[in-house]
């Protein structure tokens, strides 16, 4: 009889814990407002690429690629701005002497909303001018996922 007593009594606290446990999940009314920034900073970046260093077999098609290639470097370096490099680094020492050295750089991302400035030659150059508004930037972001922030919770 003692041992059934127990048994119920360990029961009864099991069921009143788990119990309280769903009543915080279940009973509460969460509301949101969404986050807006106070400034947003306006990015610039600019590519290059030598027009005679392109592949082509006349002119033109060299700088067709240059402006390609100048376009390419100018969102790299937004990249960059964005999300920083990421830097690898190696050295092998035997004795008392660098055996190898290397450094590996990598940027990764993806940039939306950005505009082209300007696009030109100067020289044997090809340049290539680029903006991102971050402005421009959440207005996108927002389209996709809406950024919330506890403004109240009611607990019943």
């Amino acid at each position: 009889m003692r041992g059934l007593f127990k048994i119920s009594k360990i029961l009864a606290i099991g069921v009143a814990v788990g119990l309280t446990g769903c009543s915080s999940i279940i009973d509460k009314h969460v509301e949101y407002s969404y986050v807006q920034p106070d400034s947003y900073p306006v990015l610039k970046a600019i590519g290059y690429a030598p027009l005679q260093a392109q592949p082509g077999a006349t002119d033109s098609e060299k700088m067709l690629m240059a402006i390609k290639v100048s376009k390419l470097e100018a969102y790299r370096e937004l990249a960059e701005q964005v999300y920083g490099h990421q830097l690898n680094a190696t050295t092998t020492v035997r004795g008392v002497i660098a055996q190898n050295d290397g450094l590996r750089s990598q940027v990764q991302g993806v940039i939306r909303g950005a505009r082209v400035l300007k696009s030109y030659a100067v020289g044997d150059i090809y340049t290539t001018e680029l903006e991102l508004d971050m402005k421009t930037v959440y207005d996108l972001y927002i389209g996709q996922v809406k950024p919330k922030k506890i403004q109240r919770v009611t607990y019943y």
